[in-house]
Formats: C-alpha cells, sequence, structure tokens
C-alpha cells in the first residue's frame, strides 16, 4: 500500500510559497479589502493580495485560485509589475496541473520561470522548480521531477536558506521512494532531519520522522519504523497539527495491515479517515480508504471493502493521481481473488499492473504480478498464471536483494545520522556553555553598571538637593534685587516728576507773563488816555465793549488754565457729558475772528450741528482753542483756517483744524507731542510757550481720544484729534 510520505505537500506548500501562509478565517477580509480596492487604479499592493488570496483557496477551491490569480494577471500586464504577472502564473499553473491541465501547467511554470530570471528572484526560481518537480512526481516522470527539484535545492544552497534546503531534501527523498530506491530515499529523509533538528522546526522534524518511518516500514523493519512513527506523533501532538496526527495514524494502521492485525489496523485507519475528512485531505482519504477495503477484505467483510475501494479510486481519478490509482486498483484485485470472483480480479488486476509497469516501482509491480497471478490461477488460466507467478519471483528477488543492500544502507544512514545527531548536540551543547558564560559575562557587566547607575543617581540626588538649595537662594537674592530695582524705579519716577513739575513751574509762569500782558497793557492804556482826557467820553464808550471781552477772555483763559492745572493731579476727575461739538467750536471760533481778521486770516467753521461727542466738554474746550491760536500763529496774510468734524467709524467723531499756513518739516514734526519742545516764533513774530500741544495730547487722551497731525512745509497743517460718539435726546447744550 502507498504509505504517506507526501505530508510535506500537505503541511508545507503555502507556508513555502513566495506568498506565505495566510489563515483561512482571514479569506473573507481579504476579499473586501480587494474588492474596495479594485474600483480604484490598480497597484502593487492590490496584486499581491490577488496572488495571496490565489494561493489561501487552492486547498478548497482551485476554481477560485484560477480566477483570482488570473485577474491578478490582467492587473499586473496593464501596469507592467513583472513580480506579479510571475506570481500569478506559479498560482494558475499549480491549479491547472492539479486539475490534469499539465501542457497549460508546463506553459504557465515556463513563463513565471523566464520572468523570476530576469528579476534575479532566486526565490520565486525556487519556489518554481519546487512546484515544477512536484508535478512531474505526480506524473510519475521521476526524471523531470528530479531535475527541477535539484535546481531548486542548488538555489537555497547558494543563498543559504536551510529551511528552503530541507524541503527539497524532502521531496527529492519522496521522489526517489516513489520509484523505489529506498535508501536513496532515506538518505534525503535524514538530511532534511538535520537541518529540522538544526533549526529547531518541530513540525518539520514530525514530517521528517515519519517519512524515515515510512521507508523503513517499506523495509519491512517494522519495529523502527513504529519508533520513528511514535517520535512524529509526538510532535505532531505537541504542535496540534491534526493532519500529521492522521497520517501518523494511518501509517501505524498499514504496519498492523502488515502483520494481520487487522482489528487494530481497522481502529487506526478509521481514526485517520475521520481526521482526513475534517481537513478535506484528498490524500489521506484515498490511502485511508484503500487500506480500509484491504483490512475489510482479509477480514470478509466485501461489501464495505468494495464501497472504501470505490470511494477511493473516485478521488485518484478525480485529482489525476497514479500511484494511489494504481494501489487502489491492486486492492480491488487483491479483495475479488478472496471473494473468489476471478472476473472481476482480472479487470482490476490488468489495469492495477499497466498503471504499476507505468511507475516503474517494483514493490507496486510485484503486488500486481502476485494479485494477477492468483486471478489467472482462478480463472484456470495456469500457463499465464505461472509466466505471473515467475515474473513475481523475479521481482521479489530483485526487491529482496534491494532490501537487503538498502537494509544495510539504511543501518549505515542511521549511524552517520546518529553521528551527526551527536556532533549536532555536541555544538549545541557548545553554544549553550558559550551563551551561558556570555550570560554571566553579562550579568557581570550588568551587575557592574548597576552599581554605576546607583551611584551616579545618589551623587545626581544629593546634587539635585543643592542644586534646588542654591536655587532658592538665588530666588530669594533675585526677589530682593526686583525690589531694589523697583524702589530705585519708583524713585527715578518720583525724580522725573519733580523735574517735570519743575519744568511745568517755569512754563506756566512764561504762559502767565506772555498771555495776561497783552489784556493788562490793553487797560492801562485805556486808563492812561481817560486820565490825559485824550478820548472823549463817547469814544470811550466804543472801546469798553472790546475791553470787556478781552478781559473776559483772560479770565476764561485763567480758568481754561486752572483747569488744566488741576488735571495733572492724582486726584483729578474728567468729568464726561454729551454736548454738541458745534456750540464749543462756535464759541472758539468766534473769540479769536477779530486775531485772524488783524492778520488777513479767514477762518471757517465748517463743524455740522448735529455733531454729539462724550468728553469732557472744558478739555476738548482747551484743545480746540490751543489749535485755533497755533493755526493762526502760523498762517499769513490770506490764508484759511478750516475747522470740520466727521465720523471715523460708529464709536468716534474726528475734529480736524486745518490751516494753509507755514506748514512744518519732519524734524519738527518728530519732536511736536514731546515734553520738551522749543517753540518757534509765528508769521508775525508771536511768541509761545511750547507747552500747548503737550496740553492738547494729554487732555485728548484723557478723553479716550487720540490725535496726530500731518504737514508739508510751506503749504500747510492739519492737526487731528478723535472724541468719543455721544448722544443727547432733548435740547441743546449751552457752552458758557
Amino acid at each position: 500500500m502507498k504509505l504517506k510520505i507526501s505530508i510535506t505537500l500537505a503541511l508545507l506548500l503555502a507556508g513555502l510559497t513566495s506568498f506565505g501562509f495566510v489563515d483561512r478565517g482571514r479569506v473573507d477580509s481579504l476579499r473586501t479589502l480587494i474588492q474596495s480596492s479594485l474600483k480604484k487604479a490598480p497597484d502593487t499592493t492590490n496584486i499581491n493580495r490577488l496572488n495571496t488570496l490565489a494561493a489561501n483557496y487552492f486547498d478548497s477551491n482551485p476554481d477560485s485560485t484560477i480566477y483570482f490569480a488570473q485577474k491578478s494577471m490582467v492587473l499586473s500586464r496593464k501596469i507592467n509589475y513583472k513580480a506579479g504577472v510571475a506570481d500569478a502564473l506559479v498560482q494558475t499553473a499549480h491549479a491547472d496541473y492539479f486539475k490534469g491541465r499539465f501542457s497549460q501547467a508546463i506553459q504557465e511554470f515556463d513563463e513565471a520561470i523566464a520572468i523570476y530570471s530576469k528579476l534575479n528572484d532566486h526565490t520565486g526560481l525556487s519556489n518554481c522548480y519546487m512546484l515544477y518537480g512536484r508535478m512531474y512526481n505526480y506524473l510519475a516522470s521521476y526524471k523531470s521531477a528530479l531535475h527541477y527539484l535539484n535546481l531548486a535545492l542548488d538555489i537555497n544552497k547558494k543563498y543559504a536558506n536551510e529551511t528552503y534546503e530541507s524541503d527539497c531534501y524532502k521531496n527529492i527523498g519522496i521522489v526517489y521512494y516513489s520509484e523505489g530506491q529506498l535508501s536513496t530515499a532515506l538518505d534525503y529523509y535524514y538530511k532534511a532531519l538535520y537541518l529540522s533538528i538544526k533549526l529547531q522546526n518541530k513540525l518539520f522534524m514530525a514530517a521528517d520522522y515519519n517519512d524515515i518511518g515510512v521507508v523503513l516500514q517499506s523495509m519491512e523493519l517494522y519495529p523502527k519504523a513504529l519508533d520513528y512513527f511514535r517520535k512524529s506523533l509526538k510532535l505532531f501532538e505537541g504542535t496540534k497539527s491534526l493532519n500529521g496526527v492522521g497520517t501518523i495514524y494511518e501509517n501505524i494502521g498499514e504496519i498492523m495491515l502488515k502483520q494481520s492485525k487487522y482489528d487494530k489496523a481497522i481502529s487506526y485507519l478509521n481514526k485517520s479517515l475521520n481526521i482526513a475528512k475534517k481537513q478535506d485531505d484528498k490524500d489521506g482519504l484515498m490511502s485511508d480508504y484503500t487500506d480500509l477495503g484491504v483490512c475489510y477484505g482479509y477480514t470478509h467483510r466485501f461489501k464495505e471493502a468494495t464501497s472504501n475501494l470505490d470511494s477511493a479510486l473516485k478521488i485518484t481519478r478525480t485529482y489525476k493521481e497514479v500511484y494511489n490509482e494504481a494501489l487502489t486498483l491492486i486492492g480491488f484485485a487483491t479483495v475479488y481473488n478472496l471473494e473468489k470472483d476471478y472476473k472481476n480480479a482480472y479487470k482490476y488486476a490488468m489495469e492495477g499492473q499497466g498503471l504499476a509497469i507505468k511507475l516503474g516501482n517494483i514493490s507496486v509491480r510485484s503486488n500486481a504480478a502476485l494479485q494477477l497471478n492468483k486471478t489467472l490461477a482462478g480463472l484456470g488460466k495456469f500457463d499465464r498464471a505461472y509466466t505471473l507467478l515467475r515474473q513475481y519471483i523475479e521481482l521479489k528477488d530483485s526487491l529482496n536483494n534491494n532490501e537487503s543492500i538498502q537494509k544495510l544502507t539504511s543501518y549505515n544512514l542511521e549511524i552517520n545520522f546518529d553521528a551527526k545527531k551527536r556532533q549536532l548536540a555536541q555544538q549545541q551543547h557548545e553554544r549553550d556553555l558559550l551563551y551561558q558564560q556570555r550570560m554571566s559575562q553579562q550579568r557581570l557587566i550588568n551587575t557592574i553598571f548597576s552599581i554605576i547607575i546607583i551611584g551616579m543617581i545618589a551623587v545626581s540626588v544629593v546634587y539635585y538637593r543643592q542644586k534646588r538649595k542654591q536655587q532658592k537662594i538665588n530666588a530669594m537674592l533675585e526677589e530682593k534685587n526686583h525690589e531694589v530695582l523697583a524702589q530705585k524705579t519708583s524713585i527715578d519716577e518720583q525724580a522725573q516728576k519733580l523735574n517735570d513739575l519743575n519744568t511745568l513751574k517755569d512754563r506756566l509762569i512764561s504762559v502767565l507773563a506772555h498771555d495776561l500782558r497783552a489784556p493788562l497793557s490793553t487797560l492801562r492804556g485805556l486808563f492812561d488816555l481817560l486820565q490825559d482826557d485824550t478820548i472823549s467820553h463817547d469814544q470811550m464808550l466804543e472801546m469798553i465793549p472790546g475791553v470787556l471781552k478781552k478781559l473776559e477772555y483772560t479770565s476764561d483763559f485763567l480758568d481754561t488754565l486752572l483747569f488744566w492745572i488741576n488735571s495733572q493731579m492724582e486726584n483729578f476727575e474728567s468729568s464726561a457729558k454729551n454736548f454738541y461739538v458745534k456750540d464749543i467750536v462756535a464759541f472758539e471760533a468766534g473769540n479769536y475772528q477779530e486775531q485772524a481778521a488783524l492778520k488777513g486770516i479767514n477762518l471757517i467753521d465748517n463743524v455740522p450741528d448735529d455733531v454729539v461727542a462724550s468728553a469732557d466738554p472744558n478739555s476738548i474746550r482747551i484743545v480746540i482753542r490751543n489749535l485755533i491760536t497755533n493755526a493762526i500763529k502760523f498762517s499769513r496774510e490770506d490764508d484759511t483756517i478750516e475747522i470740520t468734524a466727521e465720523r471715523e467709524d460708529a464709536n468716534n467723531f474726528v475734529i480736524t483744524v486745518r490751516d494753509t499756513g507755514t506748514g512744518m518739516s519732519d524734524e519738527q514734526l518728530k519732536k511736536l507731542f514731546k515734553s520738551k519742545v522749543n517753540s518757534k516764533a509765528g508769521t508775525n513774530n508771536e511768541s509761545g510757550t511750547g507747552m500747548g500741544m503737550l496740553f492738547c495730547k494729554d487732555l485728548v487722551e484723557r478723553c479716550s481720544g487720540r490725535i496726530w497731525v500731518s504737514s508739508k512745509q510751506g503749504e500747510g497743517t492739519a492737526f487731528s484729534f478723535t472724541v468719543p460718539t455721544g448722544f443727547i435726546s432733548e435740547s441743546r447744550l449751552e457752552v458758557a
């Protein structure tokens, strides 16, 4: 019977392809990802997902493998993604040879190999050669199978890929086993096992132990074979490989069958069959059904025997598995011979012999010859039966001779393997000792570093505490410095205020001397005229209104000056009111009309009647007065002074006093609102204090406004300031 040596194919096929193994549970999520990305432009990520999905579907649905691989191929060619094309070709070739389309598979493999060669993709080439070799082994074309598997082995040796190298040894061993060259197969299995132990890959080790047990079983070294199967079973159970456990049950069942322990054989084979059904393992199903059919035949349960063999034959022919088909046909012949139904036995024996000759396996050919001999003898065809008997004896002698050599070879191989294993164990022991020494050294180094680190931490803690203490001291010193600096600043500010007050005092005296001299001189002149009787009574009466007006203006000026002086005091509070700007402007413009007229200046009031401000009226009046007197001072004959007011925004009005006088230079503009300004003489040599603009700026800012000036020398000046917008719902405010 064929033993399940090809477990490597079932266990490693997905894991050793270039796409890697993807859990079956992720197939749906992978399909969802692909469907969403197919709506976009093709890219390498999506193509790789399609190839992975194709590989995942191989075991359950090869048609889906072809579908997704072809879709990947179309997209890969569209964007000229060579690696994607090659990977897709490998998947379609794998599915095609599985479905019996071998010529198509060969074309696809060859094209993939050409692409991988151009890309210098040694991993892709290795996998492609591996599958190619498996296909030819499947077709019982062992020479071609060995050619491609050795190409894969050379690549993996060159690039020191021991995992792939181990798989190559396994597959080469499978080919030699299929040819009946058991000692050569055993040699390759031991090489694979050596690498698996070196890699500590328990799944590979379990598969290798099983393969070696299969060869020993074929050599009829049943106790040794059982030892290897038990080692394999323990590892498979440890890795929870259900498929592997089922394989071992099948192989142990076959040993029981060889030893005519049919009940035990049936028990093990049924366990294996149940696992194969759960796993949908076609290879396992073929072998289990065939072995159970033979067991039932020897126990004369012929109906169950033929039923199991029918199931095996259907699967072998569906999947075109020549080796298993030959064994199943010989099984049918065995059962029908036991049942003495030689007519049916002859039919199956002839078919079985034909496939056995095609396979070239001596063991299979000898079994086929034996059953055909029994069939012909039962049919009374003794001459042909005798010929088949002689053929069987020759094959058996050849097989026994081979088995003797192979048993000796297997013994030598086992000795060599044990020596290698001991060597490997010794190397591992030496590595373990070296590792322990390194670990001891590392622990010593770690201890030293730990002590150093602890010392550094202790020093750092001490340093940190000292640093914190120093920082606190520095903070206290800095705080004291700030206090000293604050006191110094306060003293400097007080000194500055005293200086400003002295300057203010000097300038106020100058203002009083300047602005009070003119009206007092006028009064004195009037009284001198009256004393000398120079003027008549009527003339005096005419002059009295003008003198009274100047006295009234002088009184108002003193009140304004006192108001500003009070505003400089810290406890002064301005009284903001709503008032009509027109009232103040009209009053001040009227007071200065005569002075402007004397210089030939046109003074114009263009302030609208409805402009209402919210500020201190007296402060605004002082500002307007200063700006008017300043404009008169620096205007010439036929110049114009215009006072306007307009809305700046919803919250402010802009009041402007514009003249066409002498204007100012840029240097004068920069100094205008400074505390110390040297007053320039007017167009009629009028003098000034230099305090007017400072007064204006201070008062405007106290009323929540701002003041600015624009001027061009020789063309005139425009002073502007803002006042907050006010609202009056009653009658107009009267301003005295």
